[in-house]
């Protein structure tokens, strides 16, 4: 059985080819031209996708060493992410499905973090929590069985990822901030400056990282540019620490709360060499089993939208060309 998952959400394009859960290609471009603005531009991120979506996918199936008419669904990203970013891939999908005559599989971009530590995997041993850590969400999911899934935790402003790119910009560094921060993170002394974890008194369970970047905001605006100029990477290491001890304690919080102690995390925030050695010294007893997805699935990618396509298609759970892209999607 083989999958093609086609991935537009933002501002990667991507395509990958799976035999059940094992993944034959997986083709990602990203788009750098957003670097130059501080941000993804949509409009300008749609555009890019039309260019290089047709190319993708015929990498990707040259690369998985199959034919075309060897593709039995196609699973595509359509929602939540950019509008017009998701309409490319959607449509791209609908009129490969009209072309070949097979099933497309819409499916939740989250949904596609949730189960990209099983990448490869025969078996999926549940329950578990998945945590989400990416440039717009920062959540906790019991995953009790698939499609049975429970919120335990969420922030209330902003995710991880926007408080590293908000971070970055204000620290005068390139886009994504993660990357970044963490680069100049490494010269750093992550004692140097001390930055808020927020506290939240009615809603412990939830994240909050509004605090930590206006604390960064105003130390930034009280130092002069000697200071700054002779402690940037001090500070970037502090505020790096900050956010990763956030995410470590409301995990180890929740997780101790709902007794669960098998553990997944995903999304972008996980490619941070920092974050994964602070895990790794956290579980020093081996109570909790952490997996981390390969880097290479940690950002956006297809390869775990054709993941999550197969156990859609093993369920007979398709869709006909009436699907549409959500920019607002929830699990």
């Amino acid at each position: 059985m083989h999958i093609l998952g086609i991935e537009t959400s933002c501002d990667e394009t991507s395509a990958a080819v799976s035999k059940k859960r094992n993944i034959l290609s997986n083709i990602t471009i990203n788009q750098l031209i957003h670097s130059k603005y501080g941000g993804v531009v949509p409009e300008i991120a749609s555009r890019e996708h039309l260019l290089l979506i047709s190319k993708v996918v015929d990498k990707a199936i040259i690369d998985a060493k199959i034919s075309i008419d060897k593709i039995d669904a196609i699973a595509v990203t359509n929602g939540p992410g950019l509008k017009g970013a998701l309409i490319v891939g959607v449509n791209f999908a609908k009129g490969l499905s009209i072309a070949l005559d097979i099933p497309i599989i819409p499916i939740n971009h989250m949904e596609g973090h949730l189960f990209s530590n099983f990448i490869g995997l025969d078996e999926i041993k549940y329950p578990f929590l998945s945590m989400l850590v990416s440039g717009g969400h920062t959540q906790i999911w019991l995953i009790e069985s698939y499609q049975n899934y429970k919120l335990c935790s969420t922030t209330i402003d902003d995710a991880a990822g926007e408080a590293f790119d908000k971070g970055a910009r204000m620290l005068g560094l390139g886009y994504p901030g993660g990357p970044e921060i963490e680069k100049l993170a490494l010269d750093g002394k992550k004692e140097k400056y001390k930055f808020p974890i927020a506290k939240i008194k009615n809603d412990k369970d939830n994240f909050s990282f509004s605090g930590v970047k206006t604390s960064l905001f105003y130390l930034l605006k009280k130092i002069d540019s000697n200071t700054y100029n002779n402690n940037k990477h001090h500070i970037a290491a502090s505020y790096q620490e900050a956010i990763l001890d956030a995410l470590i304690e409301k995990l180890i919080f929740v997780s101790k709360k709902i007794n669960v102690y098998d553990i997944v995390i995903s999304g972008g925030v996980t490619a941070n060499k920092r974050f994964r050695k602070k895990i790794d010294k956290t579980n020093k007893n081996d109570l909790y089993k952490i997996k981390f997805p390969d880097i290479k699935y940690s950002t956006d990618n297809a390869a775990m939208i054709a993941v999550v396509g197969y156990l859609k298609y093993k369920e007979s759970i398709t869709s006909d060309l009436s699907c549409s892209a959500t920019a607002r999607y929830k699990i």
